[in-house]
């Protein structure tokens, strides 16, 4: 021991015994929370909705194009300078109503001109059917030729020829005078103007003076798949009227109307798969107008006492489709046969009969079997829809 060192050698060994203790005191306690029971999981909590069973209509929809029902490019069938344009771009017009004037003097002159030869070759036509009747008298008493007679008759046939011709040429020109007023062929809107007064006009010339489109009806253009195409002749046939609802796409989206199917092609399109179809609608009140977009909807028929659940009630997985039926606070799993969509609802061919609670949200959370807590009231759900 040195002489500077106040304590014992024994007196500065490090005390071992709270690190005993503490030990101990740690193993007692993760033995306790080893022992101590898990609190049991809770039950998922799910929504649940009524299976449904009634009429369901078999409605077929598809995206559609509005086009006019008849469209009129209006040419000018004579050349000349534009005089007048009787309507302003955009002005609803009818039928016979006036368009167009190109300048008619040169065609009134040619009228006048061709009437002048008319007359010129009729009178001369009848002098030489006087000669012709003198001749055929004197030709019998012996003072006139045969090859006389024969040149009298000639002569009157190659005036008949041109007096026909002269007669068609006076037609002709009439016919000209009078397309120098151009006339609606159809009642419609008018467009945008190619030409303005005092322009010179050809005759069919491109782009037209003007088109015309009838916007009252419309046509709504319009294709359907192969499969809802015999599904249509299945269950309506090809010759009946079909109802058609068309929704606009954007504007007044609220507003049906209602039209008739008009025509059905007679090809499948098989680039696409779908079949062309048109419906007229009266389009009175001018909501639709031609290049627009809609949503056209047929109503094939009713299928009645239909079992439907909501779309997202049904999960499919490579075993099948599937839904989770609610029965005494547990989640069974019922196989189910899939048939038709009718907007968010499907109609089952198979695996419910109606008055079922089927989950409809929180099934990934489910197993056959589980315990569910369903969330809120169960309130059922009516069939029907678009499809």
């Amino acid at each position: 021991m040195q002489a500077n060192d106040p304590l014992p050698r024994a007196s500065r060994r490090p005390a071992r015994y709270p690190a005993v203790v503490t030990s101990l005191l740690l193993l007692t306690a993760l033995t306790a929370c080893k022992d101590a029971p898990r609190p049991p999981r809770p039950a998922p909590v799910v929504s649940a909705e009524v299976v449904t069973k009634g009429p369901l209509p078999y409605i077929v929809t598809a995206n559609g194009e509005v086009e006019a029902n008849r469209t009129v490019a209006v040419q000018s069938l004579v050349s000349g300078m534009l005089t007048r344009v009787a309507f302003a771009e955009g002005d609803e017009v009818s039928q016979g109503q006036l368009l167009f004037q190109i300048d008619a003097r040169p065609f009134q002159a040619e009228v006048d001109r061709v009437q002048g030869t008319l007359a010129r070759d009729e009178a001369t036509l009848a002098r030489a059917r006087a000669d012709s009747a003198r001749f055929a008298g004197l030709a019998s008493d012996g003072y006139v030729t045969r090859q006389q007679l024969d040149q009298t008759f000639a002569e009157v046939t190659s005036l008949a020829a041109t007096v026909a011709a002269d007669r068609a040429s006076l037609q002709r020109a009439q016919f000209d005078l009078e397309n120098t007023t151009v006339r609606a062929s159809i009642s419609g809107r008018t467009g945008q103007l190619a030409i303005q007064a005092g322009n010179l006009v050809r005759a069919q010339a491109d782009p037209p003076l003007v088109t015309i489109n009838e916007v009252r009806p419309v046509l709504v253009r319009f294709s359907v798949p192969e499969r809802d195409f015999e599904e249509m002749r299945r269950r309506a046939g090809l010759d009946k009227a079909l109802e058609v609802t068309v929704t606009p796409n954007v504007g007044d989206t609220a507003r049906r109307m209602v039209g008739a199917l008009s025509f059905v092609d007679n090809v499948v399109n098989r680039a696409t798969g779908s079949v062309l179809l048109k419906a007229r609608v009266p389009n009175n009140d001018r909501l639709l107008w031609p290049g627009q977009f809609v949503t056209a909807a047929m109503q094939l028929s009713i299928d009645a006492d239909a079992i439907t659940v909501p779309s997202q009630a049904v999960v499919t997985n490579a075993s099948g489709s599937f839904v989770y039926v609610v029965e005494n606070g547990t989640a069974r799993r019922m196989p189910v046969k899939v048939g038709r969509a009718s907007g968010t609802m499907v109609k089952l061919d198979s695996g419910l009969v109606g008055g079922e609670q089927v989950v409809v949200e929180g099934q990934s959370r489910l197993s056959d079997g589980a315990k569910i807590e369903i969330r809120g009231a169960i309130a059922p759900s009516a069939p029907g829809g678009v499809r």
